[in-house]
């Protein structure tokens, strides 16, 4: 299927892999509320900036929605870490913030994140982000983790 395709595949036929490091949990149960209406895409949790680099390296998501506030660390030091990744195989994150467009936000963005969205969520968004990065992926499949 060819990647623009996925703009108009029906939602319980798109498939990939998220990485959400969120540390509310009300908005954690957004998140999954709303990618429910996609029964092909994992969801991956992390309530901290380590777990979830780590996670991140481990599963090789396909779209990564990061909280700029974390307990130990902040999301433009998330952001650093994965600098090298978002450059190499072009790791999609989002920044999820309640904040207005503050300078982390804009350095985050200058390190490589994609784009930010501000809570809470609206279920258009998320889903219209889901597939600009599930598109990326799919039409530049190369780019991956090295094995």
């Amino acid at each position: 299927m060819p990647a623009n395709d996925l703009q108009d595949t029906p939602a319980e036929e798109l498939t990939g892999k998220v990485v959400c490091i969120e540390d509310e949990p009300i908005n954690l149960a957004i998140v999954e509320e709303l990618l429910k209406q996609f029964p092909k895409v994992q969801l991956i949790t992390a309530t901290t900036g380590a777990e979830g680099v780590r996670l991140v390296r481990e599963h090789r998501p396909d779209f990564v929605l990061l909280d700029m506030h974390l307990p130990d660390t902040s999301g433009l030091e998330v952001v650093r870490q994965l600098n090298e990744d978002i450059a190499s195989w072009g790791l999609r994150v989002t920044i999820l913030t309640g904040d207005t467009l503050t300078m982390d936000i804009i350095k985050a963005l200058s390190l490589g994140a994609f784009e930010y969205w501000v809570k809470p969520i609206e279920a258009r968004v998320l889903e219209s982000g889901l597939r600009r990065a599930l598109t990326a992926r799919k039409a530049h499949p190369g780019r991956r983790f090295p094995h």
